[in-house]
């Protein structure tokens, strides 16, 4: 099978990305942006991502789908609505760092991740060190929103990242971003980044 097939039957498998398996409808604005923080961090954990996808869709659900809602909102509530998604190896710790994130996200930057854009400016190091100061977004968690943001947030496109890489290796693809991008011909980055993180974690 050529490359350019592999391709397309890894997009017709797994084209979809994770916030809108999520639910998230993403756009540049502060709710989806929050929204894909909280599901980075859900899905950055050693958890499956189906589970970790429930999670946030139980926690976007009960109403818990901004900064605000989410600090204000008691642990409790946090690790009952955790529990629900069947998030529950790490729903205490995670309940705690989600109310954490949230205060932190509304002192840092008014509730609004646009602030940390720009004031990365262009810069995707930058971004990622922002990223990175929420508690329980580490490097797979800024990863996770980076490959994610992209079709929102152009600067950072083509963002792929070594688990998508690792995904195109095992399936016999290029493994350097440039080239994947130009087989997608033109294709939506943040589906590809998906798929090929699908391609990588399969078994089947």
């Amino acid at each position: 099978m050529s490359n350019r097939r592999t391709l397309e039957a890894l997009l017709e498998r797994h084209g979809t990305t994770y916030a809108a398996e999520a639910g998230i409808r993403l756009r540049d604005t502060p709710q989806p942006l929050y929204q894909l923080l909280v599901l980075s961090h859900l899905l950055s954990a050693r958890i499956r991502a189906q589970v970790a996808v429930a999670a946030a869709r139980a926690l976007f659900s009960h109403r818990l789908r901004t900064p605000r809602r989410m600090a204000d909102a008691t642990w409790q509530e946090r690790v009952d609505v955790l529990g629900e998604g069947g998030y529950r190896r790490y729903d205490e710790r995670t309940a705690t760092q989600l109310g954490d994130g949230g205060r932190l996200l509304l002192d840092e930057y008014g509730g609004d991740l646009r602030r940390l854009r720009r004031k990365a400016d262009g810069d995707t190091d930058t971004l990622r060190a922002g990223l990175r100061r929420f508690p329980g977004i580490g490097p797979a968690g800024a990863d996770i929103f980076l490959r994610e943001i992209q079709t929102v947030w152009p600067e950072v496109s083509p963002y792929l990242d070594a688990k998508a890489l690792q995904g195109a290796e095992r399936l016999g693809l290029p493994t350097t971003p440039d080239r994947l991008i130009r087989l997608a011909k033109g294709g939506d980055p943040a589906v590809l980044a998906a798929a090929l993180v699908r391609g990588a974690l399969d078994k089947g």
